[in-house]
């Protein structure tokens, strides 16, 4: 019998600190939950069946092992995926894994947990809620180190990520430019930015 499948959020906390998770990660990983959790309760009140914890859980690990991996080169979804095994996570050991591309996709089935976490990770740009346009340029600016080839795989994983947009937003009361404000109105009276960013960078994401 398998135990322990979907880790609670103080579990998620406690293994950020076991992994060493830099805090630009951890804060870029609370506000991706918070997005890929805005989406999944919407989605469930649309009549989706979703696991609302296997989001909130592999949203919160999806990074798990990118510290570890800044360093040594790993593939750092795959190596998350590893981790969540090893810790028995098993339900959220693919979502982990799909994270930065998906293994599947299909526009006229139903949602599945580990879109809405590639997507959520798509929207959050360090611990900025963004437009996939945003985040597409941030990351042919980071990555692409002028290299075609790469750039190339990123816009087409971006064009796959509008696809999952448009699947989810389908089925929802609210369009993709509203997510900001809907996971933290408080501060549209403040007429301050919706998500503060950190002042230190430590790396991209």
């Amino acid at each position: 019998m398998l135990l322990n499948m979907i880790p609670s959020v103080d579990q998620c906390l406690s293994l950020m600190e076991t992994y060493g998770m830099l805090e630009n990660i951890k804060a870029h990983s609370m506000v991706v939950e918070k997005v890929a959790s805005l989406l999944a309760r919407g989605l469930r009140k649309a009549g989706e069946e979703l696991a609302l914890e296997a989001v909130t859980a592999g949203a919160l690990m999806h990074d798990i092992a990118k510290t570890e991996c800044l360093r040594t080169k790993e593939d750092h979804a795959q190596k998350g995926r590893e981790i969540c095994l090893d810790h028995r996570f098993h339900e959220i050991a693919d979502i982990v894994a799909e994270h930065i591309v998906l293994a599947e996709f299909d526009a006229d089935h139903a949602v599945r947990e580990a879109e809405i976490v590639y997507y959520a990770d798509k929207r959050v740009n360090h611990d900025v809620v963004v437009s996939l346009e945003e985040r597409l340029k941030y990351l042919l600016d980071h990555y692409g180190r002028g290299k075609d080839s790469l750039k190339e795989r990123i816009r087409k994983n971006f064009s796959l990520c509008r696809a999952v947009e448009r699947k989810i937003f389908s089925r929802l009361p609210f369009q993709p430019e509203q997510v900001a404000l809907l996971i933290d109105p408080a501060k549209k009276s403040k007429n301050a930015p919706l998500v503060i960013a950190s002042e230190a960078k430590q790396s991209p994401i």
